[in-house]
């Protein structure tokens, strides 16, 4: 199975230096790096999905309406490692702390919806076209969030 454009998009900002990203603010990078994952990614399920039109028609509303829910979570972690950028050099542990507490909360509720979503895709698909989607899904996220955080140090 190969994820092209995708795996392409994801190795590309992952090698942008943590100190340009710090200067320039890590957002462009981060929201280039997940614009062109959100693009790419409705192709890799509508490839290796290959949904019959029937499924089609059931697959698509649900995947648009979970990718919408997870828009404001990506924008929160977006803003919450923008926030340890710009705090960096000067961090304090009350500030570490809300921008820990912060980045559990969006992972909790992440894993949440992706748990009642794939449930529903689950009743609408084949039994393997839902394993296939959620391991798509979980293979999608683990790249993301490692090329993510990959150009982002640890705190100090």
């Amino acid at each position: 199975m190969r994820f092209g454009p995708l795996a392409l998009a994801l190795l590309m900002t992952a090698s942008v230096p943590f100190a340009q990203a710090q200067n320039a603010g890590l957002a462009t990078d981060e929201q280039i790096l997940v614009k062109q994952v959100n693009t790419d990614k409705k192709a890799v399920y509508a490839q290796y999905l290959g949904l019959t039109e029937e499924e089609s028609a059931k697959f698509w509303p649900i995947y648009d309406e979970y990718e919408a829910k997870v828009k404001p979570l990506q924008d929160r972690l977006l803003a919450n490692i923008n926030a340890f950028a710009e705090k960096y050099d000067t961090l304090t542990d009350e500030e570490a702390a809300a921008i820990l507490k912060e980045k559990m909360a969006i992972e909790k509720e992440r894993e949440a919806l992706k748990q009642k979503y794939t449930a529903k895709i689950a009743k609408e698909l084949p039994p393997k076209k839902a394993l296939r989607y959620a391991q798509l899904e979980t293979r999608i996220q683990t790249m993301l969030a490692r090329d993510i955080y990959s150009i982002i140090p640890l705190a100090r």
